[in-house]
């Protein structure tokens, strides 16, 4: 069993022990400290409350929503939502804060609780660190029964979210509806699978092919929408000769497509064609994190404007985003932050400025594909022995490519000219994240193994 508790949620494995798992107990006191710390910053009384499909997610709701009444605050329930919805409800609401229940990506025995501050913004460091330290003192009085909160449902955000997507001036209906495309859509049976179609018929598409879209939690693959998860949305592309396939995660903040082939966009080229789209008609800076593909870079520079970098993390991501007043950013994962918008991983909207480029440029999705710069990544990790100075190791390595461009913005970058490759510690685990990228899957695989070797020798 397994409890992470980090400056931006709570989240872990449902049973098990109290402090150890995602236990009532812990839902609870975290979801109490939260509502005490979000309460005194804020003249708001209310706290957004949505969830994603998965099966433990009433259970934990129930949890939350009484938790946050017995501190006196009111609840609003936008029941079965997504992470960009309720990241749009709560300045909407003009609410103090909010909470998602969701463990994004992660399997099925998971949940969690997300904390947004009173922007609809995932909270900051500073915000994280003090709400963990309430949670472990508990030292404030709960409400009487006079001083209660109240809870009240409102389903109408899935209309208001689509609505703000729509008018966007970069989304255009026609274009859309005019191409006639033919969409398979899988959403792991979480809440996807109700947003997704929904948004796919107002922008005009007529012939959607949905697998797995009942949201029932039942998670028919693992639900990180990587290419090894999705073999059944290809199969259905190429059955249905459908134009492209579109696949989310269960809470709805990273997208991925499959091409008319079968074969996958890559989820590293989704932020890269969304914002390519956005670039040639306002221009302006972009963002993504450190391990995201340099094609971003590639594409911005290409039109005139400033890349910017930023440490791995959508908090992280967002502060880069204004600090540069960047116009699009995200994160390779799949994650598009559109501001126009809201300042938050919202794959709805990137479908639809996505079928909005598609559609203007009268290309297939491989030929759109084919056009952006090719780059190849390499994933791997090295499991340390507890106790290793990590930071120490780094700074070795740092001192061995002191002479090579790199960045100590989050653990050690090395950009050489060809090929990049990305040391990180892991913040739960005793291991180093070493993520490299280059022309070729065989340079990118060789540079991450170079690296991996020169450390095994340092370790030695």
């Amino acid at each position: 069993m397994t409890l992470i508790k980090s400056i931006s949620g709570i989240r872990g494995t449902i049973g098990g022990r109290s402090g150890e798992a995602l236990t009532p107990i812990d839902i609870v006191k975290f979801t109490a400290a939260f509502g005490h710390f979000i309460g005194q910053r804020s003249a708001s009384n209310k706290i957004v409350v949505g969830r994603d499909a998965r099966i433990s997610g009433l259970m934990v709701r129930n949890l939350v929503v009484g938790t946050l009444q017995s501190i006196g605050m009111d609840v609003i329930d936008l029941g079965l939502s997504t992470t960009p919805t309720v990241e749009i409800a709560v300045p909407g609401e003009q609410a103090a804060g909010g909470i998602i229940l969701t463990a994004s990506h992660n399997p099925g025995q998971w949940n969690a609780l997300k904390l947004l501050n009173d922007k609809g913004e995932f909270i900051d460091d500073a915000a994280g660190r003090r709400v963990l330290e309430i949670a472990e003192q508990l030292d404030f009085d709960f409400a009487g029964v006079e001083s209660l909160g109240n809870v009240s449902m409102d389903e109408s955000y899935l209309k208001k979210h689509i609505d703000q997507i729509l008018a966007l001036p970069l989304v255009d209906v026609d274009a859309i509806r005019q191409a006639g495309f033919r969409v398979a859509v899988d959403a792991v049976n979480s809440t996807g699978g109700i947003f997704v179609p929904a948004l796919l018929a107002a922008l005009g598409v007529e012939t959607v092919y949905e697998i797995h879209c009942e949201p029932n939690g039942i998670f028919p693959h693992n639900p990180e929408p990587l290419a090894e998860n999705l073999t059944d949305l290809s199969a259905l592309v190429v059955e249905k000769g459908a134009d492209l396939g579109i696949a989310v995660d269960p809470d709805v903040d990273r997208l991925c497509f499959v091409m008319e082939d079968g074969k996958m966009f890559g989820e590293e080229y989704t932020l890269v064609a969304v914002s390519d789209y956005v670039l040639r008609h306002t221009p302006g800076n972009t963002v993504s994190n450190l391990s995201s593909t340099r094609a971003l870079r590639d594409v911005t520079t290409n039109s005139g404007s400033e890349y910017y970098a930023a440490a791995v993390g959508e908090v992280n991501v967002v502060t880069k985003m204004k600090e540069v007043g960047a116009i699009i950013g995200g994160e390779g994962n799949g994650g598009v932050i559109y501001p126009a918008t809201h300042y938050g991983r919202d794959a709805l909207v990137g479908i639809a400025l996505f079928l909005t480029h598609l559609a203007k440029s009268g290309k297939r999705i491989s030929e759109l594909r084919a056009g952006y710069p090719q780059y190849y990544m390499s994933k791997n990790k090295i499991t340390l022995t507890p106790g290793l100075d990590i930071d120490g190791l780094l700074s070795t390595m740092q001192q061995k490519y002191k002479d090579v461009p790199h960045s100590t913005l989050d653990g050690l970058k090395i950009d050489f000219e060809e090929e990049w490759v990305h040391l990180r510690k892991s913040n739960t685990e005793p291991i180093i994240r070493i993520y490299s990228e280059g022309p070729t899957r065989e340079r990118a695989e060789a540079i991450a193994q170079q690296i991996i070797k020169e450390i095994e020798e340092i370790i030695k």
